[in-house]
């Protein structure tokens, strides 16, 4: 075999619960959670599919193993990248610490390794270069739009190739999701890490490479810079809603609004917005509405008396209780971590360690919890505070059986029909299932499923019906009980007839966005049935997350049209606020002439859209250096706002900076339920003096993504 320089390697593997494609592309297996402690490796060893020469296996004259690493194989051309305006390769990589993470955007697990790889970024800005290898399971997971919309999800501003094609996995020899590969900067393999966990087992890796890098001489710090997905990405009154739920009277909606880590809650028939839990921010914070922070919430649950909201607070690995009355929140169950330990332990709340709460279900004092994270269903007494896993033997899996033996994949949507049977979306193994609640009742599967892999889109019977990874669920005790269900890559909104597993397509089809008897969702993530009220008919309302809206479905017509909200800028931050969660934009100084004058604020829009006609946009100004006088009415709140914007202006003297926060609400001229918000501060620099322009003009244009 080919010999290359000796080098330290690390052998690193940790597995949480992981699932691999099989045969006939290549045959990775799900393996048990266990750890391999780097104590126990004498001599490290190789990740089990490379073959290690013995007579290269040594100790360095320091006494640590080492072997000799294999060079990190060349990317395939012809691959899509993404977060990047060009491909990247291992060989312009060369003094760079790389990370390769092979994931797919489905599985849970991978999802967690991100805050992991973000915190090592930020420690070694300059020194390491991360690539996202998105290796697909499911077929929906292959499209590079999908993934593009994941990248805008969660936030990754590393590097990512669509590697629908399993090339660079066979490449590198990968076998289960999440694999991560350390390289060094010689380019050669330095550390494997399969499963979650990543940094507390590359961190002291990354130290010591970027040691003996510099110690070598062969560390190069130039930090690369790409466009980013989100570059010029305006910002959508909703991002990525993933759960929604109605209220039993017809009188309130709650919409996890999951990006941006808040509840909006609005009148489901006027769309007005009556309010907002949550600032925004991606924190674990109790108190007040305002003050208030959740991070990307998803399901939910309201008490029999309609005064408390329960929230499963994902990213914080929380079960979170909103006071209604109050207008407060507090944490019921959750450290603001994942757990560490898999499966999570049981115990008193609040402090209890959660992985990944999906969606809750309440039933009498037991809220059920789908623990994503630990594929297993969870369960708090709101009595006792106990907390406790009720179904699921934390292995991802299909098997059917009594609560502790069975095996669950990604729960990911819970629906009691009221009368002890619990309904659960298994996104993983595209099944819907159920848990019977009463004695020792065990899991058994409705519909779908069968394996890992048997997904596809077919109506049909039980097992002869696929679905493909469903996140939503409600039932409905209506025409003597029905199931919908949002079946996400299918793009589609389903029915499953409870008592004989009859799966039968709604309404849906490819993925896009359009009303009417023939309408189109993109990946729905949630959905909440209302049944009629007077001459209000049933209704089914859909999380239609990477729309960014909330659809609604007549079940009397058939017809779906688009909740347009109106006045949630009355709860965003602000201006005054320390933390502007807007764009932040300085302009060019402007020299402008002492004595009467114009301010004009010239916004450009995006071709094919307008400001909307029914939200009122705004612009609050604030003067440093006394520099500018303007009339009382200069802020402004109104539907319609035109532009340019003129206002009568007196300057004087001296110099000073002229700030303009504007909150503009515009639509697709065409689509005009597709709304969008821009919240900018404009910083302009003015100097007054006896020579100038007579009119200070602000201009700002508002940019669509490069797609």
């Amino acid at each position: 075999m080919t010999r290359c320089r000796p080098i330290n390697l690390l052998l690193l593997v940790l597995v949480v619960s992981c699932s691999a494609p099989p045969a006939p592309t290549i045959r990775p297996t799900s393996l048990p959670a266990t750890t391999t402690p780097v104590a126990a490796l004498s001599v490290p060893t190789a990740p089990p599919t490379e073959t290690v020469d013995p007579t290269v296996a040594r100790r360095s004259s320091s006494g640590e193993g080492g072997v000799y690493a294999r060079p990190a194989p060349e990317f395939p051309d012809g691959l899509t990248w993404l977060n990047t305006e060009r491909p990247l390769s291992m060989a312009e990589l060369r003094g760079k610490v790389v990370l390769l993470d092979f994931w797919t955007y489905g599985c849970v697990n991978c999802l967690h390794n991100f805050p992991d790889i973000k915190r090592l970024e930020a420690e070694y800005p300059d020194e390491l270069v991360v690539i996202g290898v998105h290796s697909a399971k499911f077929t929906n997971e292959g499209d590079t739009e999908n993934i593009r919309q994941i990248i805008l999800r969660y936030g990754l501003d590393h590097a990512i190739v669509n590697d629908n094609k399993l090339a660079v996995w066979k490449a590198w020899d990968v076998h289960a999701w999440p694999t991560l590969v350390l390289v060094d900067p010689s380019g050669n393999r330095a550390g494997l890490h399969v499963g979650e966990g990543v940094y507390s087992v590359f961190k002291p890796l990354i130290r010591q490479l970027v040691q003996e890098g510099e110690a070598h001489g062969t560390l190069d710090r130039t930090r690369l810079t790409r466009k980013l997905e989100r570059d010029g990405r305006p910002t959508t009154v909703l991002s990525f809603p993933g759960k929604v739920l109605a209220d039993p009277n017809g009188t309130r909606l709650f919409i996890a609004d999951t990006n941006h880590n808040r509840i909006v809650i609005a009148d489901p028939l006027t769309g007005d917005v009556l309010d907002v839990a949550g600032d925004g921010a991606r924190a674990l914070r109790d108190g007040g509405f305002r003050e208030a922070a959740l991070a990307t919430p998803q399901g939910m649950a309201l008490s029999a008396d309609g005064r408390t909201l329960y929230v499963a607070d994902t990213g914080n690995h929380a079960i979170r209780a909103l006071d209604l009355e109050a207008r407060s929140v507090t944490t019921l169950v959750g450290i603001g971590a994942q757990a560490r330990a898999y499966p999570p332990a049981q115990g008193l709340a609040p402090n209890v360690a959660l992985s990944s709460p999906w969606d809750l279900a309440l039933t009498g004092v037991q809220l059920y919890i789908a623990m994503a994270g630990s594929h297993q269903i969870w369960v708090m007494n709101l009595a006792a505070g106990l907390v406790v896993p009720v179904a699921g033997s934390s292995n991802e899996g299909t098997q059917d059986g009594p609560r502790a033996e069975a095996d669950l994949a990604q729960p990911s949507g819970l629906a009691s029909d009221g009368q002890g049977r619990l309904y659960f979306n298994d996104s993983e193994s595209s099944a819907v299932r159920w848990l019977e609640l009463a004695g020792r009742g065990g899991v058994k599967t409705l519909a779908g499923g069968g394996a890992l892999f048997n997904f596809g889109d077919r109506d049909g019977i039980g097992a002869d019906a696929l679905l493909q990874h469903p996140l939503g669920i409600a039932y409905s005790a209506d025409q003597g009980g029905r199931l919908y269900i949002a079946d996400t890559y299918n793009n589609k909104i389903k029915t499953i007839d409870p008592a004989t597993g009859q799966v039968k397509t709604l309404l849906g089809g490819s993925h896009g966005w359009r009303d009417g008897s023939d309408p189109l969702f993109y990946e729905p993530g949630g959905l909440s049935v209302v049944r009629a009220i007077g001459d209000q008919p049933a209704m089914v309302y859909v999380a239609d997350t990477n729309n960014h809206a909330i659809r609604m479905i007549n079940l009397a017509t058939l017809r779906v049209s688009t909740l347009v909200l109106k006045g949630i800028e009355r709860f965003n931050a602000t201006p005054d606020q320390a933390a502007f969660l807007g764009t932040i934009v300085r302009l060019e100084p402007t020299e402008i002439a002492a004595g009467p004058g114009t301010l004009r604020l010239s916004l450009t829009l995006p071709p094919g859209y307008k400001v909307n006609d029914l939200a009122p946009s705004a612009v609050h100004w604030q003067v440093g250096g006394q520099v500018v006088a303007l009339p009382a009415d200069a802020d402004r709140s109104l539907a319609g706002m035109q532009f340019p914007l003129d206002l009568p202006a007196t300057f004087a003297p001296g110099a000073g900076d002229l700030t303009a926060d504007l909150t503009v609400i515009y639509c697709e001229a065409r689509t005009p339920k597709l709304c969008l918000i821009e919240e900018v501060r404009l910083i302009a620099p003015v100097i007054v003096s006896a020579r100038g322009e007579k009119t200070l003009d602000l201009r700002y244009e508002i940019a669509l993504p490069r797609l």
